[in-house]
Parts: C-alpha cells; structure tokens; sequence
C-alpha cells in the first residue's frame, strides 16, 4: 500500500529521477536504508516503472509538434490492433491515446519543420491501418512539458 512518505519519494523522484538514494532520503526525513527499501519496494511493484533523461526537442533537431486526431472507418479487433501497432512502432509519434468518442484516437508528432511534417502526414499518417480521417493542430508553445503526476 502506497502511503504518503511513499508518495513523497516519488514525488521528488519525478522532479529529479537522478536524485542519489542519499539525497532523497535526507529530503524525505529517512535515513538512506528504509529509503531505499521503500524505492525498491515502489519499483518491484511497479509504481516506479522506470527512469529517463528529459530531452529538449529543438535541441536534437525536432522542434516542430502536432497534435494529431485520427477517426477510423472500422474499429474491428484487427484494425485497431494493427493501426495501434503501427502507432507504437513509429519513432515520430511520441505519445499516443485512444479516447472515447469521436476522434478515435490523439497523437503527439514530433518532426524537423513543417515541410518534414507534410511528408510524414502524407507518407505516413494517411496510410496507417483504417484511417478514414486526419486532422493535426499544430503547437505554438508547449506550457507544460512532461508534468508529472498529482502525489
């Protein structure tokens, strides 16, 4: 049971997924062996699923977002399986959601400029499995990146 010394932890963790065993647990009021065991015990059971390095997209080349609304002509168990494959096997599409309601699905693109985006739209988008419908909104300004979550 997640308690909330346990929802501190990850919430600091959140702020800084780097923060040393030592440091967190002195920023928690534990010392470091019953912090570290929480930390596993967060990662054995999966609360913690993993750690990652928060990348500025403009600085790697990839500084143009949409987001894009997809219908699908047909949501039969292969097409949604087969598009949701091809969804996630996709590098360019670094988040994806499928919702209730019309669209069927919201994905994040990531691509170089605008002209990189046209031909990822048109090579790429409009020909995954069962796509009877495209539409993207482009981002001005991404206001907040990566938030984590409410602890």
């Amino acid at each position: 049971m997640i308690d909330d010394l346990d929802r501190e932890i990850m919430r600091r963790l959140q702020n800084d997924g780097r923060m040393s065993a030592t440091a967190l647990a002195a920023q928690v009021g534990l010392t470091v062996a019953p912090c570290h065991r929480r930390l596993k015990e967060l990662e054995a059971t999966g609360a913690i699923s993993g750690y990652r390095a928060v990348i500025d997209p403009a600085a790697v080349g990839l500084g143009f977002e949409a987001l894009v609304f997809v219908t699908l002509a047909r949501v039969d168990r292969a097409t949604v399986d087969e598009f949701e494959a091809r969804v996630s096997a996709n590098a360019h599409i670094t988040s994806a959601q499928r919702l209730f309601g019309d669209p069927d699905y919201i994905l994040r693109v990531m691509a170089e400029d605008l002209t990189a985006y046209q031909q990822f739209f048109d090579d790429e988008l409009t020909v995954l499995p069962g796509v009877q419908r495209v539409s993207s909104t482009l981002v001005m300004k991404n206001l907040k990146p990566g938030a984590g979550l409410p602890l």
